[in-house]
């Protein structure tokens, strides 16, 4: 797991040998500054890197259910969307989001790729409804009623995830349009003309015949959290179902595909 130090009266080089060691992040504090490092990273060899003594150690907070690693939330822009930490102003137009356990802040590339496959299907289809599935957060769900849509329902097998989405519908004046529910796809009924799932391979392959009759005739289904090299695995499991790839992309390792029914 890394690790936070905080060193003050630093060397003016000391940001670009903190980058040399890996650093995950570097911010500047009053009177010296902050850094995450990797844990195969030895506290001697930054002491060494930066000349100094002493620097403070302690654990590092992790953020995306601990996938992504930033000394402090900031705002993150995918596409149009402005994604900002509850603790800091915010434009007109920004999604807000508190800084609890749930996964997805927008600093993910799985939560970005969906983000932008979610905001070119609004500009073209402009769904009345959105079921989003494993919805953490709530981001996905939010971006959509920010896109217009009238109408979207999270579901999450994590209470915890729940309450941190209901917090985030209240935060951004959304909690009369985002319905939660407890469960997976097979928790509610009917078909759904947008479906995002933004999860795990193995849950999204074993889900896919239920994730599939959500999906209503020429709707589109939203697929993330795929590491590019178990992609074609996912995706045939939904082509097998009557899916068809409607538009593959990747970023940093991870794929994101659109499917929309053959039939």
């Amino acid at each position: 797991m890394p690790y936070r130090i905080d060193v003050r009266d630093p060397p003016g080089e000391a940001f670009d040998r903190l980058v040399g060691l890996g650093a995950l992040d570097v911010e500047p504090l009053a009177g010296g500054l902050a850094a995450l490092l990797p844990d195969g990273v030895a506290v001697a060899s930054v002491k060494s890197a930066l000349g100094v003594d002493r620097v403070s150690v302690s654990p590092a907070k992790g953020h995306d259910d601990g996938s992504v690693w930033l000394l402090s939330r900031r705002p993150v822009r995918v596409g149009r969307l402005l994604i900002v930490p509850s603790d800091v102003p915010a434009p007109s137009g920004a999604l807000r989001l508190s800084d609890g356990p749930a996964f997805g802040t927008g600093l993910h590339p799985t939560t970005a790729l969906c983000l932008e496959a979610l905001d070119e299907t609004l500009s073209v289809e402009g769904p009345a409804r959105v079921l989003d599935v494993g919805t953490g957060s709530g981001v996905l769900a939010l971006a959509a009623l920010l896109g217009g849509v009238a109408r979207a329902v999270g579901l999450d097998i994590d209470v915890e995830a729940l309450r941190v989405a209901a917090e985030n519908a209240r935060l951004n004046d959304f909690a009369a349009r985002l319905g939660l529910v407890q469960g997976g796809p097979e928790a509610v009924r009917g078909q759904w003309p947008l479906v995002l799932a933004n999860i795990l391979p193995a849950p999204l392959m074993e889900m896919a015949p239920a994730l599939v009759r959500r999906v209503e005739h020429r709707g589109h289904l939203v697929l993330s959290g795929l590491p590019s090299s178990l992609s074609t695995d996912v995706e045939q499991v939904y082509r097998r179902l009557g899916m068809r790839r409607v538009r593959l992309e990747t970023r940093a390792g991870w794929t994101a595909l659109v499917l929309n029914p053959s039939w």
